[in-house]
């Protein structure tokens, strides 16, 4: 009896020290950087639906290649085998591509809702996913606005996939592997800042070209990939219904809860039953 009150207690114990540890971390002022953050421009009207950028992310992370192409009818997704994917929309100006993949949020909620870090906002400015952090709450998924990571159900060794925007080569001095591979040049790497001078000014010099607007400079809080089109966004598949405040925002709180509620609710709900299943035993005896 006085064993399974104690393993009950330290069972309570656990879950209580998590979700105050998880309050504690939503009330923790993110660092600031003084590094100007990397991002990539995206200019879907130099898009020809080539897919180059899709087999330059698969072979540099040992993905399987697509082979499927873009086509108006079907909406291709990104998933746990692919990092990016190229889709095809019949807009008002006609056929035109627009491209998928994780937007780098300046203040990402997959991150934000990280209990143990694993997704993080680097200084350099991609969001990567570090396995050996990782819990396996994903949280990160629920909590993302675009549904970019991706769990791997069917793997022995699951792990979360997204673009990283190639942070390792990005790190050497490198360029993320799609835009070094884009034959059109319809990917541009460079500093946020410097991107969206770049786009601004696409748009001011060829007006009649452009939708008067960059996707990406404030959504959410603003994103690390930016979009030039030349048809609405919505058009193109791109959500417009986010708004300008970042999620973590809304509720700080709210998402760090999410993965301790998720992960601890069944093991205290196990303690409670173990606890009562040896009280009626004992009882019997």
């Amino acid at each position: 009896m006085g064993n399974d009150r104690r393993n009950f207690l330290k069972t309570a114990g656990l879950v209580g020290l998590t979700l105050t540890v998880g309050k504690s971390f939503g009330t923790t002022k993110t660092k600031k950087s003084n590094v100007e953050f990397d991002g990539i421009l995206y200019d879907s009207t130099l898009c020809v639906g080539c897919q180059s950028c899709e087999s330059a992310c698969a072979e540099q992370y040992g993905l399987l290649l697509s082979e499927d192409t873009p086509d108006p009818e079907v909406v291709r997704k990104t998933d746990e085998t692919r990092r990016v994917v190229v889709n095809s929309f019949n807009t008002s100006k006609g056929e035109q591509y627009m491209r998928s993949a994780c937007n780098h949020c300046n203040n990402p909620a997959c991150a934000s809702a990280c209990l143990t870090k694993a997704m993080l906002k680097t200084d350099e400015g991609p969001v990567i996913w570090r396995e050996e952090k990782c819990m396996g709450c994903r949280s990160c998924m629920i909590s993302c606005p675009f549904d970019m990571p991706k769990f791997e159900y069917n793997s022995p060794n699951p792990k979360i996939q997204k673009c990283q925007m190639c942070y390792e080569l990005i790190q050497e001095g490198g360029k993320p592997a799609c835009v070094e591979n884009c034959p059109a040049e319809a990917l541009l790497f460079g500093k946020r800042r410097d991107l969206l001078e770049i786009a601004r000014t696409r748009i001011y010099t060829e007006p009649e070209k452009y939708y008067h607007a960059i996707y990406g400079e404030h959504e959410v809080g603003g994103t690390g990939v930016i979009y030039l089109a030349s048809v609405p966004f919505e058009e193109l598949g791109l959500r417009t219904d986010l708004g300008t405040t970042a999620y973590p925002e809304f509720n700080k709180t709210f998402l760090y809860s999410v993965p301790a509620v998720l992960v601890l609710w069944p093991p205290l709900l196990l303690g409670l039953n173990n606890a009562f299943k040896n009280r009626k035993g004992s009882n019997h005896e």
